[in-house]
């Protein structure tokens, strides 16, 4: 018998429903009007523990609305996933950033632990057109993990 759990276009992923859960909570991450929703939203797909949640969470790290990043970089470390390492090192590079964003995506980074992260976060501490500060707590996270 062979069971295939594709859709006649081979997308399986789009054939699935939409409703419900982690689905209700990306849906307020990106849509509602009131910041406080949107950031309630945020941290409820960080503190899930879904895979489902990665990917919106990676497009809000681009949100107009500076708590949103904020909120969004921070859910990111909690899934610990290694997708979004690329985005976080975007977000911690990112000079016109927060310096409270840029500190903790480099939280995020080294709560994540991967190859790719750990990289990211010593190719930062070592750039000296960086911000010594952030580049002396970037520092601190990776002696904290035993990685530099």
């Amino acid at each position: 018998m062979n069971t295939s759990v594709e859709n006649e276009n081979g997308e399986w992923f789009n054939a699935l429903p939409r409703s419900g859960g982690v689905y209700d909570l990306v849906s307020a991450a990106q849509t509602k009007a009131d910041t406080g929703e949107r950031l309630r939203a945020v941290t409820a797909l960080g503190k899930s523990d879904d895979p489902r949640a990665v990917r919106p969470l990676m497009d809000l790290l681009d949100d107009a609305d500076p708590e949103v990043r904020l909120s969004a970089t921070t859910a990111l470390g909690l899934l610990k996933s290694g997708r979004p390492v690329d985005s976080l090192i975007g977000r911690l590079r990112d000079a016109g950033e927060r310096r409270v964003t840029r500190e903790q995506a480099a939280v995020a980074l080294s709560a994540i632990r991967s190859t790719g992260a750990l990289r990211g976060l010593r190719e930062f501490v070592a750039d000296e057109y960086e911000d010594a500060s952030l580049r002396s707590f970037a520092g601190g996270l990776l002696r904290s993990t035993g990685s530099l």
